[in-house]
């Protein structure tokens, strides 16, 4: 069963934190680890890798951090998880053509083929862009229905 390692995860975190930012910000990574609950090590690795794979773009030096290095719009899910993880596959029998003896005469192997073709899809529609915004929009719901809960009980 495919499941995320950490690796992903945090990826995907610091990347929506900076998808979340002014376009051109720049971020110091102790900012977007404490914020994003991440091993700062841990992610500046992660950040190195997504530096030479074209996602993010750092500066060294005073006032240096890091900053994406194209529109949120344009990175998906999928290329995050693939740059961390390699290809996405939900089960073994996915690996390549022949991979599995049984191919040819299991009918699992079609379900797993059509639900691999649905993540993938849903993954790489996926944009920076559009999570950030959506997380932007709970922040301010949950802000809103804290403020209200506290006039509530001052009343």
């Amino acid at each position: 069963m495919f499941r995320l390692s950490k690796g992903s995860e945090y990826a995907i975190r610091g990347i929506l934190y900076l998808a979340m930012q002014q376009p051109g910000k720049i971020c110091f990574i102790d900012e977007i680890a404490e914020v994003q609950e991440v091993p700062r090590a841990y992610l500046a690795k992660i950040f190195q890798t997504l530096s030479k794979k074209g996602y993010l773009k750092s500066t060294r030096g005073p006032g240096g951090g890091f900053e994406l290095s194209k529109p949120s719009a344009e990175i998906n899910m999928l290329e995050i998880i693939e740059t961390m993880e390699g290809d996405v596959k939900l089960n073994d029998c996915l690996i390549r053509s022949g991979y599995c003896h049984r191919e040819q005469l299991c009918s699992l192997h079609d379900v797993w083929k059509e639900a691999q073709g649905k993540f993938l899809a849903y993954l790489s529609q996926s944009t920076f862009d559009k999570l950030a915004l959506d997380t932007i929009a709970k922040k301010e719901l949950n802000s809103s229905l804290a403020k209200s809960d506290n006039t509530v009980i001052n009343q």
